[in-house]
């Protein structure tokens, strides 16, 4: 298809942002407008969007408590979102009528009494962004940026793509009535996320490249079609999935944990996070920060190796390689943002092995939650920021995550059956850990022996 015959965007529907700006996260510049590519018009770099109207006379703190508590027995559509209950601090809508929604977020905050023992801690908390309707923490910051997109008039929206973003879009375009366009890397997707981008109507490219080579041919087909961007960089897809963190301090009856540990891909879900956080404390909210740490797979590490080697002035791509799929990304778009928040927070940024990946997503299986493979990067660093003394025995503790069970069962399959790392020696520890199926006579003594077995 040529550009030309896509459907450009009703530019008399743009909305204009009375109540918020874009502004650049390096210069400072401020603008009515985005652009294409969300990146500042003077210097290049990436958007927030920012509401100034909160210098004068932010809400009140204690009046958006009550309204968000009331709100919860509401049967109107947007309270039922546990998004856009939240909209006080975000986007304003003229009309209700204009979200798209599938009622996102009201995720759980789970209790893990069996991971909290095994880190050495009194308690420990889930949150998890998996019970989200498609599954991921996307759909947070997908219902917000595919309301913009459609009040902007365009037809088209497009995003590059790991598996969750893809599944999000898809499903959130589909619900808007828009079309929608994915890039994914060839044989390096979840075929489970694959799966619900084609079920959703995405028309779906795999491309031989990694994830980062998709985001630049997205970049540039932006600049060359009237095609909507969503991924991270949107800085509407930020605002969106800021309900998260506020959620998360309304289910701890707003006392602040003293960490939250988020897994680190792009690193757009952490510098939300982070920006809720500073936003709360900034209107009395909350009276303090909690620490925010990002943890990333070592052999996607690029934030780590950032702040490590460059002492987070300059980003370190890294060939990314994991098979923690949703974060297996060499050069995250949102690293700035990342190593802000950090910063402002007292946070960490910690990587882990493989190893300590499955064995981490057993754990949390084992508590009848379970998560896909990116989730479990949290404690799986949890242990080691414990190990470190940087978190401390008595601190409380959460961990976000991101991805339901069901987003990788492949690597759940393998694992359980001793295929994932094919016989490492580094692996053995595992064992204990796995359930494979026993194929059996179909008799009662079979049975019964399987049950006096595991009762050993």
């Amino acid at each position: 298809m040529h550009p030309s015959s896509i459907p450009a965007p009703d530019v008399s529907r743009k909305p204009r942002p009375a109540d918020f700006r874009f502004r650049c996260i390096a210069c400072g510049d401020q603008s009515d407008a985005s652009g294409k590519n969300f990146r500042c018009g003077r210097c290049g770099d990436l958007l927030e969007i920012v509401y100034p109207q909160w210098k004068d006379a932010g809400p009140d703190a204690a009046k958006l408590k009550s309204t968000w508590r009331s709100r919860r027995l509401s049967d109107s559509t947007l309270d039922q979102s546990g998004v856009w209950r939240f909209r006080d601090l975000l986007p304003a809508l003229d009309d209700e009528q204009q979200a798209i929604t599938l009622r996102e977020g009201n995720t759980p905050l789970y209790e893990l009494p069996q991971c909290a023992r095994i880190a050495g801690l009194p308690r420990l908390f889930g949150k998890h962004q998996g019970m989200n309707p498609t599954g991921s923490f996307k759909d947070a910051g997908m219902t917000v940026a595919a309301t913009f997109a459609r009040l902007a008039g365009f037809r088209w929206v497009a995003c590059a793509s790991t598996g969750n973003t893809s599944a999000s879009m898809a499903a959130y375009a589909a619900r808007g009535d828009m079309r929608s366009l994915v890039l994914v890397p060839d044989g390096k997707i979840s075929w489970s996320k694959l799966s619900q981008a084609l079920d959703y109507g995405a028309v779906t490219c795999q491309l031989r490249t990694d994830f980062d080579g998709c985001l630049r041919l997205l970049q540039e087909l932006v600049c060359h079609a009237p095609v909507y961007q969503l991924n991270s960089i949107n800085p509407f897809r930020l605002e969106g999935q800021k309900a998260l963190a506020i959620e998360l301090l309304e289910q701890l009856d707003w006392q602040p944990p003293d960490h939250i540990i988020v897994p680190g891909g792009n690193l757009g879900n952490s510098s939300a996070i982070g920006k809720a956080l500073l936003e709360m404390r900034d209107l009395g909210l909350i009276s303090r920060l909690p620490k925010l740490s990002i943890i990333q797979a070592e052999g996607a590490n690029a934030l780590v190796r950032t702040l490590r080697e460059a002492g987070g002035e300059k980003l370190v791509n890294v060939q990314a390689e994991t098979r923690a799929t949703a974060i297996r990304i060499g050069n995250p778009a949102s690293w700035k943002k990342a190593v802000h928040v950090i910063e402002a927070t007292g946070g960490a940024c910690e990587q882990v092995s493989e190893v300590e990946i499955a064995q981490a997503k057993a754990e949390i299986g084992a508590e009848g939650i379970g998560c896909e493979p990116a989730s479990a990067v949290t404690l799986a660093g949890l242990k080691k920021l414990l190990e470190q003394r940087f978190v401390k025995p008595d601190e409380t503790v959460v961990l976000v995550l991101t991805g339901n069970l069901l987003k990788d069962p492949d690597y759940t399959i393998e694992f359980h059956r001793g295929e994932l790392f094919q016989g490492k020696e580094s692996e053995r520890g595992l064992a204990p850990l796995r359930r494979a199926p026993q194929v059996l006579d179909a008799t009662l003594s079979a049975v019964i022996g399987v049950l006096e077995r595991a009762e050993k």
